[in-house]
């Protein structure tokens, strides 16, 4: 990570902006080191402000930004100004950028480049999407593969999320995905690689994965579910975990969000798996934070309704819906999920409105304590 803002052409001549905590490995590892390495200038904010932050660009000169996706989402959400797009930056360098909102990130704040890059604070190698491919966090390229012999960088791997574990061929090695799949993402280990974690030996272990490519081998295992598409660009799916099974199917809870953020009055999405009495698997549920403005009404509930229809397949439809007011986050504004598991769609505990799919009537409908038992008898 230390060496990202090379593929920038990053020189002393840079002023970096950087407002995440500095105890995250984007801020230090990134920005931090890259603009000391090259002696250039950094701007530190102590907290993230939407509404200050172009200002700070403009004030200072800014050339490159560094963001995280939510960081993104919440400047959009910024009524627009005549000023958005006057800047001096050249770059948006950071991870987490989703397709749905990429293209108007970059249109309105007129950003001539994004630079989105996948890595992990102990990983073993760094991708990089330098050609502003939509989504995509990097490139797989077979030559570069063919050429150092798979004995450095990534390596995809075929994976059940049931078992959370790699499928394995006969002779017990882990199985390359082809473009049109999605797999597992693992990093070759460096050989002078000692250890991953201060503390009990297991925690190094646990991100190790033996015996890829060959017996004895042994692949830093990034933990993350990635799809390969044809012209050999990587997207990310999920994270190992994030993904559940409903109606024998896997459904990844990043693309089901990407679908449901393209309409325009839903701002943010969470979707997770929660569990039915009664049935295998888990249900999809999508936790949504509205624009402001907007309601659930009766005909916002059908649109709905038929865009998860038309985008998604059936066993990846979100079941439930649970409208927030505003989602819990970490200081890095990522989505803090495991008490909207624990709650689920139980009426009693949920004080947000909560809905349920009606493919009778094509919409979602009101989910009460009234009606709650009757619906999940006769529909699920």
């Amino acid at each position: 990570q230390t060496h990202g803002y090379r593929a920038i052409d990053f020189s002393h001549q840079d002023v970096t902006y950087v407002v995440t905590p500095l105890y995250h490995s984007a801020a230090t590892c990134v920005g931090v080191f890259n603009t000391i390495g090259e002696g250039a200038t950094i701007v530190l904010r102590r907290k993230f402000s939407a509404s200050h932050y172009w200002e700070d660009v403009r004030k200072y000169k800014v050339t490159v930004i560094q963001y995280i996706g939510e960081l993104c989402r919440y400047l959009l959400r910024v009524p627009k100004h005549p000023l958005d797009g006057v800047h001096s930056i050249r770059a948006a360098f950071g991870n987490g950028l989703r397709s749905d909102i990429w293209d108007e990130f970059k249109t309105r704040f007129r950003i001539p480049q994004i630079y989105e890059f996948f890595g992990a604070t102990e990983g073993t190698a760094l991708l990089m999407n330098c050609c502003n491919k939509v989504g995509a966090i990097g490139r797989w390229s077979p030559i570069i593969r063919w050429v150092n012999g798979g004995k450095s960088g990534f390596h995809i791997v075929k994976f059940d999320p049931v078992t959370e574990q790699p499928i394995r061929d006969k002779e017990g090695k882990c199985i390359p995905i082809q473009p049109g799949e999605s797999g597992l993402l693992l990093a070759v280990k460096p050989p002078n690689t000692v250890t991953f974690y201060l503390g009990p030996k297991a925690m190094n272990e646990k991100k190790l994965m033996k015996n890829v490519l060959q017996l004895g081998d042994e692949f830093f295992n990034f933990g993350d579910l990635v799809y390969l598409d044809h012209d050999y660009y990587v997207y990310f799916r999920d994270r190992i975990g994030d993904t559940f099974r409903w109606k024998g199917e896997n459904v990844s809870t990043t693309e089901v969000a990407n679908v449901m953020t393209q309409l325009n009055f839903i701002h943010d999405v969470n979707v997770y798996g929660v569990s039915i009495s009664g049935s295998d698997g888990r249900a999809g549920m999508a936790a949504v934070q509205l624009e402001e403005g907007y309601e659930l009404t009766s005909s916002i509930l059908s649109e709905l309704y038929s865009h998860v229809v038309g985008h998604l397949p059936h066993y990846a439809r979100p079941v439930f819906i649970r409208v927030v007011q505003e989602f819990t986050t970490t200081q890095t504004m990522k989505h803090q999920k495991l008490r909207l598991v624990e709650e689920g769609f139980d009426v009693e505990a949920v004080r947000d409105p909560l809905f349920v799919i009606n493919n009778q009537s094509k919409t979602y409908e009101a989910l009460t304590a009234s009606n709650i038992g009757t619906i999940l008898t006769a529909r699920l």
